[in-house]
């Protein structure tokens, strides 16, 4: 009995610990996803700030912070900045267990979720040997038939560790890391809105096969000179069109439109976006900044939010959450349309082959579209995200600089 109850006695004090006083214990922790398709972990780590806790998500080199954190006895609710999902957890041991819950306009999703304290690993305590170094550019092809689509995979591998991403025609799926254990390939990123899980079988030095996102197939092949199409060259006018024509709300209803004085003679950046998409985040993480090199130089930048529903004050919460998140200081307007392709095409109907979220159009002071750019290739892409700020700025110079 006696050694009962100096178990118990333990048990209690490891737990208080971890969860003193409406807290979590600070330091690394090991989180996992448990959607149909398999498991998917990523670290997180817990800080005291201001006489607050603040959770940072870790993949590879972003730290996505997360500060909306509240306790009710043993019960934890992490609301997430971006994204409209939250964490309803509960304190069970030495862990956490409970539900990541999306809310998807008219239903919500709800997945799996436990985690520990003091696990470092993503993938594998103790990993095999890898196989191969896998580093560098891979021509990546997923899906079969008519579903194919073929992406390039970036990969920097050292020892277990690899951390990349793989890019395709409409943006990238940002920050992965995993870790190579003999041949077996994991990756995997969490955002708080997006959760990416992939594996595959490392062949040889030239061919990664058996590759799962999903229910999706995929398989590459190495290829150092793997690259997409011209993003300016996907989307287009169609004939006839010169200008871009709306009339949305901003977030205080009031109606926008290129017509409007503010616009005249300045060269303008139209963001077509939405609150739940993820190269958007990255995207307006680069905007805010580009806005404040440029605005005083005649340029103009408004986003135009495509939701997950047609509601004005659901739409207005989610696009308030991350214009306050990015500290945004340009208009976003929304639009009333859903992020269904077709319902972004019917509000845009001067549009050819619209294909993602985010599309950037970028008008000239005359007001006659010069570029569209389809998808974003966010930081986490490396030099192409370096190649489309250095494009990108010298176009708006030389814009700026026409009479």
């Amino acid at each position: 009995m006696k050694k009962l109850f100096a178990f118990t006695f333990v048990a209690l004090l490891f737990s208080v610990s971890v969860f003193a006083q409406g807290k979590l214990k600070t330091g690394i922790w090991r989180g996992v996803l448990k959607p149909a398709a398999g498991e998917l972990p990523f670290n997180f780590e817990v800080k005291d700030t201001a006489g607050r806790q603040q959770l940072t998500i870790i993949n590879a080199n972003e730290r996505f912070k997360v500060t909306d954190i509240k306790f009710n006895a043993d019960s934890v609710f992490i609301n997430m900045p971006l994204f409209d999902s939250e964490f309803k957890l509960q304190q069970q041991g030495a862990g956490l267990t409970g539900q990541w819950i999306k809310h998807l306009g008219n239903r919500d999703a709800a997945t799996p979720f436990t985690a520990t304290y003091g696990d470092k690993w993503r993938f594998f305590k103790s990993p095999e040997k890898p196989f191969l170094n896998i580093s560098g550019r891979w021509s990546a092809v997923f899906g079969e038939g008519a579903d194919r689509d073929t992406t390039v995979g970036e990969f920097k591998q050292t020892g277990n560790r690899i951390t990349g991403t793989f890019l395709t025609t409409t943006g990238d799926y940002r920050y992965l890391e995993g870790s190579v254990s003999g041949n077996k390939l994991y990756l995997s990123c969490f955002d708080g809105g997006h959760a990416f899980l992939f594996t595959a079988t490392i062949k040889d030095g030239q061919t990664i096969t058996d590759g799962h996102f999903g229910t999706t197939p995929w398989a590459a092949v190495k290829n150092a000179n793997a690259k997409l199409p011209d993003a300016y060259s996907l989307t287009v006018l169609k004939p006839g069109y010169k200008r871009i024509d709306f009339s949305f709300p901003d977030l205080n209803g009031q109606k926008v439109s290129l017509n409007d004085a503010r616009f005249k003679n300045k060269v303008v950046i139209l963001q077509v976006m939405g609150s739940w998409c993820p190269n958007c985040m990255d995207e307006t993480a680069y905007l805010v900044n580009y806005y404040k090199k440029y605005h005083n130089k005649g340029v103009e930048v408004v986003g135009l939010a495509y939701e997950r529903t047609a509601d004005f004050e659901k739409s207005k919460k989610a696009v308030t959450q991350e214009k306050n998140h990015f500290n945004i200081p340009y208009p976003l307007l929304l639009t009333g349309y859903t992020n269904n392709k077709k319902e972004t095409a019917k509000s845009l109907p001067m549009l050819s082959n619209f294909l993602a979220f985010p599309t950037t159009i970028i008008i000239d002071k005359k007001g006659e579209v010069r570029k569209i750019y389809t998808g974003f290739s966010g930081p986490g892409t490396g030099a192409y995200y370096s190649g489309f700020v250095n494009e990108f700025e010298r176009l708006t110079d030389n814009l700026l600089a026409e009479k």
